[in-house]
């Protein structure tokens, strides 16, 4: 039973925490919901930060999870541009970086992921960039602007979704692009050379250059500003901005110093929750880019980044905040727009986890769907300019059933037919 006098305290200022929030209201709770964001921003959402804001499709206001006024109308308080320095668990307290402590019955930790760094000479001059904070979008998309107009070069270390979803932004600017990326094809580990090389053959259509094969070893630059790159396999680049696209880690650190179990980093890494996204402090559960939550339906830890994850993480941590009983077994979903190309992704096929790919539709054309297969059955299924079938998809996933591979690579065969 929660009590009316109960404080929970959800620390992240992202979709995940904002979500809890909402939930925890809606689902009835009246006691104290305090929403602890390190950013001075209301809680927003990452998509746009890489696709319609950054492109200059959507306005700035669009970001925002909620209006402003809906936090004071639900009586959610807001502590912004505070970040957590510690958390007691013993006293069940939180300590915000002007000293302030705040006391919690249920603490839910929404603190997502961070950049990787580049870890070369150069990365202190001016022009090299990340993206994962609105202001680093709202930086990058006049950056961009200033490209196009200049006939400036944007050079792009990563070819993973942000990569490449930054690179269709600058060619739509007008900006010169070349992106390094170390595997052969751009999603080389996420996709495999095949599909892979669908997505290489785009962007190249769209006038970028890649440099595959090769890492960034050096950022060149002359008063302070960016004037190339160099690779480890002795070419140089033009460039007057940099991006740093290889990856996020977890924003562990506050549970690492407070004695919550972790996952390993060779595993994923994150805070290390159960189906009911629950740490291994009752009283303490993560939900998000941050959590490694044990999955119900694929029998394994998974910590997923994408948005969908914070979407519905968020509820379904508030709710077993609550005391309900929660088994969170979404497929992992995600999505990405890049130039006319617009895909959807479900399920979870790492390397080696699978042994065939069966393709329905014309990978030429770029009109398909691609399955991953493991003795027959659907481990994931992408959709590229196919739309409304993640449904079907999402239930081949689930049934665990095999599939005829014939029949799935079949167009005229309808995916509800075999989606038992």
């Amino acid at each position: 039973m929660v009590d009316a006098d109960q404080t929970f305290v959800i620390v992240g200022g992202g979709l995940a925490g904002a979500k809890a929030a909402e939930t925890l209201r809606a689902e009835g709770f009246n006691g104290r919901v305090i929403l602890i964001g390190d950013e001075r921003e209301h809680p927003y959402e990452r998509p746009p930060l890489s696709k319609g804001y950054l492109t200059g499709g959507e306005d700035r206001d669009k970001v925002f999870v909620h209006e402003a006024a809906w936090y004071a109308r639900n009586d959610v308080e807001l502590h912004l541009g505070q970040p957590v320095t510690a958390v007691d668990r013993e006293a069940r307290t939180v300590r915000l970086g002007d000293g302030t402590v705040i006391r919690y019955d249920k603490l839910l930790l929404a603190t997502g992921a961070e950049p990787r760094r580049l870890d070369v000479p150069g990365t202190d001059l001016a022009g090299v960039h990340h993206l994962r904070r609105l202001a680093h979008a709202d930086r990058l998309r006049q950056v961009l602007a200033g490209l196009g107009r200049d006939n400036g070069h944007l050079v792009i270390a990563g070819a993973g979704w942000i990569g490449l979803e930054v690179a269709a932004a600058a060619r739509g600017y007008g900006a010169e692009v070349t992106v390094v990326e170390s595997d052969p094809t751009p999603l080389h580990r996420v996709l495999g050379p095949e599909l892979g090389q669908i997505f290489a053959d785009l962007h190249t259509a769209h006038g970028v250059r890649f440099h595959f094969g090769a890492r960034l070893t050096e950022i060149v630059g002359q008063d302070g500003m960016v004037l190339a790159v160099r690779t480890d396999d002795g070419e140089e680049h033009p460039a007057h901005a940099v991006l740093a696209a290889i990856g996020a880690a977890p924003r562990t650190a506050l549970a690492e110093n407070s004695g919550l179990a972790l996952v390993d980093r060779a595993d994923g890494g994150g805070i290390a929750v159960d189906e009911s996204l629950r740490t291994s402090d009752p009283d303490v559960y993560a939900a998000g880019d941050v959590a490694a939550a044990h999955h119900p339906l694929l029998h394994t830890r998974l910590r997923v980044e994408h948005w969908a994850n914070a979407l519905h993480g968020g509820p379904a941590a508030a709710r077993a905040m609550l005391g309900r009983t929660v088994s969170y077994d979404r497929v992992p979903y995600f999505f990405t727009d890049q130039y006319d190309l617009g895909m959807e992704c479900s399920g979870w096929a790492p390397p080696g986890s699978y042994d065939q790919v069966v393709v329905r539709g014309s990978t030429g054309k770029r009109e398909f769907i691609a399955f991953w297969l493991k003795e027959g059955r659907v481990l994931a299924g992408m959709n590229v300019n196919v739309w409304d079938v993640t449904d079907p998809v999402q239930r081949l996933i689930r049934s665990r059933t095999p599939v005829d591979p014939e029949a799935l690579g079949d167009s005229s065969v309808p995916l509800e037919s075999l989606a038992r």
